[in-house]
């Protein structure tokens, strides 16, 4: 429908893979022309479609799209951005020798500019078509403990529900849950980490429970975690 979509949001994400690369030698096949096709579909224009197109039938109709009315969102994780922040705020605030000021500053990538994006690689015409910046929070322990419990098909409801196919009652203690969400943020890799962590400890339980007849319940406590 193409007279919705012409209003339609548009989230672009892993938008830090088209950087440009610094060396020379290898060939941007990712970077820099990427970013130059993109400029003419965020600044509005009329961009021609392929409906239903596969590799296998390219000769297929296109429908023309404007997408002046679209809101593009770009988002990515921008890895070595905050060693570019750090190193513009160190060169300003010291004299004459380097200062670690910012190096424990756990919010120095809300000071991002567009300088920083422009030094990390993306080019100043597509910058220039994104004109707002913003940099979201990390997962704090709350909220990693949300997403271990809440969620449809939160990963402690999987367990659970594995064990229970033995007839055995998988329990939480909020110690436990809040002892994991602290790891989780040591290990520093998003929600990612919750089930990494989960896997260790589960492990023997998963094996050892099921075969024992008289378990009815398990309580998993901060001290065992």
């Amino acid at each position: 429908d193409v007279e919705r979509a012409e209003t339609g949001i548009v989230f672009i994400d892993e938008i830090d893979k088209i950087a440009k690369k610094d060396s020379a030698r290898s060939r941007d096949v990712s970077g820099e022309s990427v970013q130059q096709g993109m400029l003419k579909l965020l600044e509005g224009s009329e961009v021609e479609v392929p409906v239903g197109a596969t590799s296998k039938n390219a000769m297929v109709p296109l429908a023309t799209v404007n997408t002046k009315n679209i809101l593009f969102i770009c988002g990515g994780a921008f890895p070595d951005l905050e060693g570019i922040i750090k190193e513009r705020l160190n060169k300003q605030s010291a004299i004459g020798f380097l200062s670690d000021k910012y190096d424990n500053d756990k919010s120095v990538m809300k000071k991002v500019t567009g300088e920083d994006l422009r030094k990390f690689g993306m080019i100043p015409e597509f910058l220039g078509r994104l004109p707002i910046v913003f940099t979201l929070d990390g997962l704090s322990e709350e909220m990693l403990v949300k997403i271990l419990t809440d969620p449809k098909n939160a990963i402690i409801k999987q367990y659970q529900k594995l064990l229970e196919l033995d007839e055995v009652k998988l329990e939480f203690t909020e110690g436990a849950l809040k002892t994991i969400a602290k790891k989780a943020i040591e290990k520093d890799t998003g929600a990612r980490a919750l089930r990494s962590i989960i896997e260790e400890f589960m492990l023997d339980i998963m094996y050892e429970i099921p075969k024992d007849p008289h378990i009815g319940t398990v309580t998993v406590t901060e001290e065992y975690i």
